[in-house]
């Protein structure tokens, strides 16, 4: 008789105060497979002190397992935290020990702090959650961070952002492991896209610096009400009565970049604001943010989400259904 298939044990940890959503994501997820009719995976949750767990969301789990349980792991899954910054070092020799002993590390969201602080991320492409991206940089500078991405696989470490981007990872790595097929039946049964490239960005509302001062403000108010006129660094120093030399000064001083970066940041955010509320078809949403052309518009918005304006608008419309698709060109 031919041997039974032994299933592949995830053991996801849980630091404290942990993010009751990342510890749901595998086992809701790796839940669903099924290969030859048996589960494909065991999943395994444990803490460095079984028992009560915090969570971010202010309830206490019960975790029956301590980090021993990592010793029979095939693959280690660290979750989120609401405390990134604190790596527990418990968690952090575990997973180093996991490492050493080949196993394959993974982590959602700021989980991949615990990973970093083993030094297993060190000269390898990772992934977090953008808000935490700036200061993984700061404490970590070997880690190629890749910061506006679902998630990345480096060698026998895979990585992902925040949120649903777990389930992106989940299903990553159900398909290495069993094939497309399996994978595509998992997000059949999640109701989820079966396929987001981990290249895809995190479609992040991408924030500017605070703004430092209002000796600008008025033109900034000024611009954003005329996004839709070609302005030009010219019309902006005009506008705030100062030279060209003067306002990119201020400006920069200000809001951290310079006048036309913050121009082109406002035209974006407004090209997605009419691809996610009107039907309006691509050349006028181009014009009406002031990109000019629906190509513009098409290279503006793919580079900052990984989207072509259409695709973005199928994807976030905020319309019905029918309406959202009904006048988007092709761009």
């Amino acid at each position: 008789m031919p041997r039974k298939r032994t299933p592949h044990r995830v053991v996801v940890v849980a630091p404290s105060p942990v993010s009751m959503f990342n510890l749901a994501i595998p086992e809701l997820m790796f839940g669903k497979v099924e290969v030859d009719g048996r589960p494909g995976y065991e999943v395994v949750i444990c803490a460095a002190e079984p028992g009560p767990v915090p969570t971010s969301g202010g309830l206490d789990l019960h975790v029956r397992h301590g980090l021993e349980a990592i010793e029979e792991a095939d693959t280690v899954m660290v979750a989120g935290t609401g405390e990134p910054y604190l790596p527990d070092p418990r968690i952090v020799a575990a997973v180093k020990a996991a490492a050493a002993d080949g196993k394959r590390i993974s982590s959602l969201c700021t989980g991949a702090f615990q990973l970093a602080e083993a030094g297993l991320l060190e000269g390898r492409r990772a992934t977090t959650y953008w808000a935490h991206a700036e200061e993984m940089r700061r404490r970590y500078p070997r880690v190629d961070l890749q910061g506006d991405v679902l998630y990345v696989q480096d060698g026998p470490y895979v990585t992902a952002s925040g949120y649903a981007a777990g389930i992106d990872l989940c299903l990553h790595i159900i398909r290495t492991d069993y094939g497309a097929a399996v994978a595509n039946e998992v997000a059949r049964r999640a109701l989820v896209a079966p396929v987001r490239p981990g290249g895809q960005t995190q479609f992040t509302h991408t924030p500017l610096p605070p703004e430092r001062g209002h000796a600008c403000a008025d033109t900034r108010g000024w611009a954003m009400r005329n996004l839709d006129k070609p302005l030009t660094l010219t019309d902006l120093a005009r506008h705030a009565g100062v030279s060209v030399r003067t306002l990119t000064r201020r400006f920069h001083a200000e809001s951290g970049v310079s006048p036309l970066q913050w121009l082109l940041h406002q035209r974006v955010e407004r090209a997605k604001e009419l691809l996610e509320s009107t039907t309006l078809p691509m050349d006028q949403v181009a014009r009406g943010c002031g990109l000019g052309t629906a190509d513009s518009l098409r290279a503006h918005v793919v580079r900052r989400t990984g989207l072509t304006p259409s695709a973005y608008r199928a994807q976030f419309s905020r319309l019905g259904t029918e309406d959202a698709v009904g006048s988007s060109n092709a761009a």
